[in-house]
């Protein structure tokens, strides 16, 4: 393979792995950024199932095949972006850095990948499009109104040039993220208008989708039965997450759930995943598992921390060279080509945790991860 894909991108050379940016993240956040990045709800138990229902999946390589013309690129939204990655929706990126969603929608439109824009995270939409009218932008609801403003909400995300609507599911009430309550950080927990989500139904779901064309996403669907609900309601694509483990306590792994939702789906809508992909193995592995697009959120955030824009460019581009390698060495060229043939259910060798993917990484006070 040529290194020169490992060629810095607009940052030093200190950042040759994935676990050297994340150690740089750690050292620029204080205690409070930092939890709200590795925590989740609880007892943390399905943030660390997302990771364990990764780790249990072997690969099953093929050898003596031609890799020469290996390319992770993939159509989405009818565009061809670089790999098959989505920069999950994230609140509060401007905790990370000082332009927010802007940095993230920048970073996404100079890769080549898509970016989709959480509705609590600032600047707001018409910004974001203003700085990447380019960009591949898809905008994410958290329903804090009725249904004129959920209306409103998606005429603006039409006007601001998104190529589809997502509207999150799973969050009928807000979680007890015990390691912001224990610290007494409750900045996140109080959002005008939070009781509307909970009255949200598929009713409303069919409301949206008889008025609209946009492509709609419903994210936040961890059953076979809601993945049957959503193609019966005309969703386009279903999004497969437990929130990073940040919303329901003692849920099941996002990698565990994803060959349910296949089943069901039949593909009659497209499948993104996310819940703990970290490297470009776990990308590889979701897409042998049946999805179609796979969403990063923490690291994205770590990116941005470590160093904006350039650090979040950079993250990419070493997911890229991951990915190339385990495709090529797994003895194929291309994402179509990947099946459930390539992997085995194995045992799990590393303890889970939020960043248990980086077992190399060494940071001042291990009790933080």
């Amino acid at each position: 393979m040529n290194q020169k894909n490992l060629a810095p991108h607009a940052v030093p050379n200190e950042f040759m792995t994935l676990h050297e940016l994340v150690k740089k993240a750690r050292q620029k956040l204080n205690h409070d950024n930092w939890d709200y990045i590795v925590g989740a709800t609880e007892t943390e138990t399905t943030l660390k199932r997302n990771r364990q229902a990764l780790d249990a999946w072997a690969f099953r390589p093929r050898v003596l095949q031609d890799v020469s013309h290996c390319d992770p690129g993939t159509l989405f939204l009818n565009r061809k972006i670089k790999l098959p990655l989505l920069l999950a929706p994230v609140g509060s990126l401007e905790l990370f850095v000082a332009d927010g969603a802007v940095a993230s929608v920048k970073s996404a439109n100079e890769y080549g990948i898509a970016q989709m824009l959480s509705s609590v995270c600032q600047p707001g939409m018409e910004v974001v499009a203003q700085a990447a009218p380019d960009a591949l932008r898809i905008f994410q609801l958290y329903v804090h109104g009725d249904s004129a403003w959920i209306d409103e909400m998606i005429d603006r995300a039409i006007a601001c040039g998104n190529a589809a609507f997502c509207i999150t599911v799973d969050s009928a009430v807000y979680s007890r993220r015990e390691r912001d309550i224990a610290k007494r950080n409750l900045r996140r927990t109080v959002v005008p208008g939070r009781e509307y989500q909970a009255s949200f139904n598929w009713k409303d779901v069919e409301r949206v989708r008889a008025k609209y064309k946009i492509p709609l996403i419903l994210k936040g669907i961890c059953t076979a039965e809601d993945a049957t609900l959503a193609v019966e309601h005309g969703i386009d694509m279903v999004y497969v997450s437990n929130h990073g483990g940040r919303q329901l306590d003692h849920g099941l792994g996002t990698a565990d759930i994803l060959p349910e939702v296949v089943k069901a789906v039949q593909g009659r809508a497209k499948i993104i995943v996310d819940g703990g992909f970290n490297r470009g193995s776990d990308i590889v592995k979701a897409i042998a598992l049946g999805a179609d697009m796979v969403g990063i959120g923490r690291m994205q955030c770590l990116g941005l921390a470590a160093s904006g824009q350039a650090g979040l460019v950079r993250m990419l581009e070493l997911l890229e060279h991951e990915v190339r390698i385990c495709l090529s060495l797994l003895g194929v060229n291309t994402l179509d080509q990947l099946n459930s043939s390539h992997l085995q259910a194995a045992p799990i060798v590393t303890p889970a945790s939020a960043l248990s993917a980086f077992p190399l990484l060494s940071l001042e006070d291990e009790s933080f991860y």
